[in-house]
């Protein structure tokens, strides 16, 4: 059963971003005439879907302690390579082959040579969008069809991109909480959460593998999210995964995961995601400047990073 009051420490407090949720659709749903409409609330589970997507590989990382700030330029180089003149055939197992390299380096200089998972990622980040711009110096291309089909249709009135959603929810549904493989990054994230590092390996679980796959995980969940948008913005562009990283992190926090590792929960995170996905929404439909929305998607990364015990942040 889900701990509503998050005293389960493995879930983190989740029930404030829902009922923060509740609360800004409530408020929309009386305040814009438009917010309500099916076409409106589809749209808005489109555009949210990316994030979810991204975030859901970032709750793997930062369960096990780490952070990765590539994961923006995965997207932006995923959309790019798809836009390359060749066969979808070739072009779609590619992308996910070179995510999960770019993701196999993050895990194994953070691993082996101790490095800061900030200071790799963040150096990995710089290197894919310098490849990303020379690929693709300006938005264009021609992306597959099957993308874009895979995209943009629809099943018995139900949008492909909620089928998306369902899909790597389960996906990751079993990952966290059917296989050995969730259980252990919980283990290894509890024992760096408390300064006990060593702990998970006494316990003879493979920490260094755990967290490696962890961050090849995270780039290839941030490559799927990389051929949604590419379907959705049929073509390739260096910067559509501008700020994702900031994003995908705030919504993990938002959603009740803790920076430190060990605790969170996947309804969490795609409830954070949500809540930054409303507010984006709900700020377009009153004409908010794009500027006052980054502004606002910072001041909310400080209050719920702030929340959390310095002590437990290892930051």
């Amino acid at each position: 059963m889900f701990d509503l009051m998050g005293r389960n420490s493995r879930q983190g407090m989740w029930a404030m971003p829902l009922g923060v949720a509740v609360v800004i659709g409530a408020v929309l749903s009386f305040g814009t005439a438009q917010f309500a409409t099916a076409e409106n609330l589809w749209n808005l589970v489109t555009q949210a879907m990316p994030l979810v997507i991204t975030a859901i590989g970032q709750m793997l990382v930062v369960l096990v302690g780490g952070l990765d700030l590539s994961v923006g330029s995965v997207i932006s180089f995923t959309t790019a390579i798809l836009a390359l003149d060749a066969p979808a055939w070739v072009l779609i197992p590619a992308v996910f082959v070179l995510a999960a390299g770019i993701g196999f380096i993050n895990g194994f200089v953070v691993t082996r040579f101790r490095v800061h998972p900030i200071i790799v990622t963040l150096s990995t980040q710089y290197i894919v969008l310098g490849v990303t711009r020379i690929l693709r110096p300006t938005s264009g291309g021609t992306v597959p069809e099957v993308v874009i089909a895979a995209v943009s249709g629809s099943l018995w009135g139900v949008p492909f991109a909620a089928l998306w959603g369902l899909a790597v929810i389960a996906l990751a549904w079993v990952l966290l909480y059917r296989a050995r493989y969730g259980l252990h990054l919980f283990a290894i994230g509890g024992g760096i959460a408390s300064g006990q590092t060593e702990a998970a390996r006494n316990f003879g679980l493979k920490d260094r593998r755990t967290v490696l796959l962890a961050y090849v995980a995270c780039s290839c969940f941030a490559a799927l999210a990389g051929v949604f948008l590419a379907g959705r913005i049929v073509s390739g562009d260096p910067n559509v995964g501008l700020l994702v990283e900031l994003d995908s992190i705030t919504a993990v926090a938002l959603g009740g995961t803790q920076l430190a590792g060990g605790i969170g929960s996947l309804h969490g995170t795609v409830i954070g995601a949500f809540v930054l996905a409303l507010l984006a929404n709900g700020m377009n439909l009153a004409n908010v400047s794009p500027f006052v929305q980054t502004a606002v998607k910072g001041v909310i990364l400080m209050a719920v990073v702030g929340l959390q015990s310095r002590k437990k942040m290892g930051l």
